[in-house]
Parts: C-alpha cells; sequence; structure tokens
C-alpha cells in the first residue's frame, strides 16, 4: 500500500504516538512524530538559555538545527545535529517547552515546512496537534484521538513510574490541563479536529482495538482512492 497521508492528531496522552507507531508498522508505512520536533526545539532553546517566546532566536535555532528520527530496536531515536535527544525529549518540562514553542508563529511556520516536506512522498503516518487542520488538510484520512484528562493523566504518569502515587497522577493531569489551554487557545495553528476527522475516544480502548479501527479505516479510504483513479 503507498501514496496515503494519514494525519493523526490530538492532545497530549490520547495515544497518538503509541497508536501512530503501530499502525504505521501495520501499513508498512513511515511513521513521523512531529511532536518531537517542537520538543527539541524547545529543549534546545532553553539548554541554550534562550527565550522560550524569542520568536527571532527560537526561528534561527529551527533554522540551523539539523534534526533526523532513526529506527533503531523497535523504537526511534530522535537526533539533532548529531546528538542523540530521544530520552531528554520524553521529560515533563520538555513537554511544556515544547508547547511554549510551538505557539510561536516563527517556529510553526519552519517546522510546518520541513513536516511537509517529510509526507510529501506519501505512505507516511504523521502524528501530532495541526496535521489535519494546517500541515496535510488535504489528507485522505485525518484522525483526533481524544480521551479523559483523567485517563491521559494516568498514561503519562505511568510511563514515569510503574506504580505512580496519587499526587504523580494529579500533579500530571494539571501539567496536561495548563498544556491542553496553551495549545486549545494559541492564535496560530490551535489544537483542534479537522472538520472531516474522525474522532475517536480512547479512554475505554485497547490500543489493539484503537489500530485496527483506523487500519480499517486507512485500508477503505485507500481502496476508493484506488477505484477512482
Amino acid at each position: 500500500m503507498s501514496g496515503i497521508v494519514v494525519a493523526i492528531d490530538g492532545p497530549a496522552g490520547a495515544g497518538k504516538s503509541t497508536v501512530s507507531r503501530r499502525l504505521a508498522a501495520a501499513l508498512g508505512y513511515r511513521y513521523i512524530d512531529t511532536g518531537a520536533m517542537y520538543r527539541v526545539i524547545g529543549v534546545l532553546a532553553a539548554a541554550r538559555g534562550i527565550d522560550l517566546s524569542d520568536s527571532a532566536a527560537l526561528a534561527a535555532l529551527c533554522e540551523r538545527t539539523v534534526m533526523n528520527f532513526v529506527e533503531h530496536d523497535g523504537g526511534m531515536r530522535v537526533m539533532a545535529d548529531g546528538e542523540d535527544l530521544s530520552a531528554r525529549i520524553r521529560t515533563p518540562a520538555a513537554a511544556q517547552q515544547a508547547s511554549k514553542v510551538s505557539a510561536v508563529p516563527a517556529v510553526r511556520e519552519h517546522l510546518v515546512a520541513r513536516q511537509r516536506a517529510m509526507g510529501a512522498a506519501g505512505s507516511v503516518v504523521m502524528e501530532g496537534r495541526d496535521i489535519g487542520t494546517v500541515v496535510f488538510p488535504e489528507a485522505p484520512v485525518k484522525v483526533f484521538l481524544d480521551a479523559s484528562v483523567e485517563a491521559r493523566a494516568q498514561r503519562r504518569a505511568r510511563e514515569l513510574s510503574a506504580e505512580p502515587s496519587p499526587a504523580a497522577v494529579a500533579s500530571m493531569a494539571q501539567e496536561i490541563s495548563e498544556r491542553d489551554t496553551r495549545d486549545r487557545a494559541r492564535a496560530h495553528s490551535p489544537l483542534r479536529p479537522a472538520a472531516d476527522a474522525v474522532v475517536v475516544d480512547t479512554t475505554d480502548c485497547s490500543v489493539d482495538a484503537v489500530v485496527e479501527t483506523l487500519r480499517a479505516l486507512v485500508c477503505a479510504r485507500a481502496a476508493a482512492l484506488a477505484s477512482s483513479a
């Protein structure tokens, strides 16, 4: 199967990364985590003392930073200027930094251009927060994954500890709520479902069930496009 762009959006903790990665594997597609790109810029900016609202400095950082996604042992390593940032960009602090820099129009404009170039050939599952609305608004398949704040907080807290404390979950829920507010309220590319997106609530769904639902959706859409060509 080739040629289809699958756009998957949704808030933090909705299951985008896990679902998108497994869906791409099931389809034989390339997987692109656009959120990782914003995390890289946020982490690098913070490490270099760049104000996370300094548009000119952040734009320059985007311009000179070379990012690569490298498959390794069934996972994905995120490289920036030859350095493996895979672990550094997966912390709660990195998530907050990403949310802040992603609200800067110059950052989004630069990274959206990169994302479009990466997905131009098709056969890609691309996940983020504005893929179906901004990056690939004409994507044949658009999906918006969502879940309750409580479920999302539990998932994120379990990524940090196998048995998170109630306090840890509550803290994560607060962080997620704050990020939701920033992502949904920003003037440039706010988080929202595309008008024609299929909305899937993952609160009480298994990953396998969601992946199979989306796999069937993509296959049906690909077949319809092929028959009309």
